[in-house]
């Protein structure tokens, strides 16, 4: 059994009497299933916290060198904040079926875990953390090495808030030639070395200049847009969304904690979001949802046509009701909505979509957002549910098959995981993965941010312009000073 490590007066007690006998009972079975098998497996155990640490900020705190961190808040759906630090099980894949060879690599690191029982909220107990790159291949650009195609981790301490209460996962990779001491002892250390300190605030007045630069022309996007248009006229496509990308360079290196903290104070609505890899991260707020799976219940949002806020409430009503009466933004809007309930339809016993899009507004923007549920016939898990799903026509294109010609032609950049979608996923197949939208790239002084708008037949090109700099004012404020 696992004594407690002595601590000081003020150290939280991460693990209670009772669940490290648990844990010293799940290290012994995961030693004997590795040395029977000869195969690695992973110790876990849950508990609920006795105290209300905040996820996101033991994790970004308690960071050791460059290992991988994820954090993903969604503040106003009772407070929900998952995170995640260091790596006891890594999953990638690549390629047309990188959806599917993920999927069956989550399934055989589940049977051989060994693991508590299911308790908790969602995201308790073993879960995989990460995402997945818009394209199927590998980033090529140089700011995006880390980041495969589709990357999953199981992180060695997970924490996940719902409403008060806070649950700790622990999970340690068990190799048949370890000991239970040694377990015992990565445990021991990998506990001692959480901190329960706040998350860093942004320097209200840093020394040293922002340079905000596109990486193309503004000329070079509104080009895109008349071609993609001329396209969809002559009849080759319905809809593409085009993207635009822009610089931050900072007098010193981007504080990914404290951009984190202030998404999640601006867009509470949002999925917010980091997922760290070496010296990089990958922060966002993001208002879409991609995919959920809570059982035979598989639930999404048709997320398409878009106009500002204003701070004068007559004015804001005044955009919100044009929105819902643009014809432009509603066709944008049906076209997502048919594509996601045509790709759930073969697995589902019954597909719903709402009739009219409803207004679902954020700090800077708003959306015409049309709710979709779907009741499953056969049992894909959520991995396979966004394979099935990614890309939709709010991140892609109509037909599928012109995103992955089209896109990087008439765009001229590498998206990397922008348009893809960050999550998690638990030992039942449940999870949700958010679409990765109104986010940067943090490498040293260098931030690059990334968005898009939705082309249709009717788009102009200064209006997607001007429609993309009021989305990068989602990200830009927390990283520009």
């Amino acid at each position: 059994m696992i004594d407690a490590p002595t601590t000081r007066a003020d150290t939280p007690r991460w693990l209670d009497a009772d669940a490290r006998a648990r844990l010293g009972r799940r290290l012994e079975e995961a030693l004997h299933r590795a040395r029977r098998s000869g195969a690695q497996t992973i110790a876990s155990v849950t508990a609920c916290l006795d105290h209300t640490p905040d996820p996101t900020a033991v994790v970004a705190g308690s960071r050791l060198g460059e290992e991988p961190w994820v954090c993903l808040e969604q503040p106003d759906r009772h407070g929900s904040a998952l995170a995640g630090l260091g790596v006891a099980w890594a999953i990638e894949s690549r390629g047309s079926e990188r959806f599917a060879s993920a999927a069956e690599q989550w399934r055989a690191t589940v049977v051989r875990a060994a693991a508590d029982p299911a308790q908790g909220p969602p995201g308790a107990g073993l879960v995989a953390l990460g995402g997945f790159a818009f394209a199927p291949e590998s980033a090529a650009a140089p700011q995006w090495r880390g980041y495969p195609p589709l990357s999953l981790t199981v992180p060695e301490i997970s924490l996940v808030r719902r409403d008060s209460e806070v649950w700790l996962t622990v999970n340690i990779r068990a190799a048949a030639d370890d000991t239970l001491e040694a377990l015992e002892r990565r445990v021991d250390e990998r506990l001692s070395n959480l901190e329960c300190k706040p998350i860093p605030l942004l320097d209200p007045a840093p020394i040293g200049p922002y340079e905000v630069l596109s990486t193309m022309p503004p000329s070079h996007f509104e080009d895109a847009v008349a071609r993609a248009v001329d396209r969809i006229r002559s009849g080759e496509l319905v809809k593409i969304v085009l993207a635009r990308e822009v610089q931050v360079h900072a007098p010193r290196d981007h504080d990914p904690a404290a951009v984190l903290g202030l998404l999640r104070e601006e867009f509470r609505s949002c999925y917010v979001f980091a997922v760290g890899r070496g010296d990089a991260t990958f922060v966002a707020a993001s208002p879409e949802l991609l995919v959920r799976r809570e059982g035979q219940r598989a639930s999404t949002v048709a997320l398409a046509g878009s106009a500002r806020r204003s701070a004068d409430p007559a004015v804001d009503d005044h955009l919100g009701e044009r929105l819902l009466r643009s014809e432009k933004d509603l066709e944008e809007n049906a076209i997502v909505a048919r594509r996601i309930a045509r790709a759930l339809t073969p697995h589902s016993v019954w597909v719903t979509a709402a009739e009219q899009p409803a207004l679902v507004r954020v700090a800077n923007i708003q959306h015409l957002a049309r709710p979709i549920r779907a009741q499953l016939a056969d049992n894909p898990g959520v991995i396979e549910l966004a394979g099935v799903l990614h890309p939709t026509p709010a991140v892609g294109a109509e037909p599928v098959t012109a995103a992955w010609r089209l896109i990087p032609a008439l765009e001229g950049m590498d998206r990397g995981w922008y348009t893809g979608a960050v999550g998690w996923t638990d030992a039942a197949g449940d999870g949700e993965f958010c679409v990765a939208l109104r986010c940067g790239l943090l490498r040293g002084p260098v931030a690059w941010c990334y968005a898009g708008c939705g082309i249709v037949r009717d788009s102009d090109p200064a209006a997607e312009l001007a429609e993309s700099e009021v989305k990068l004012e989602a990200i830009l404020p927390a990283l520009a000073g």
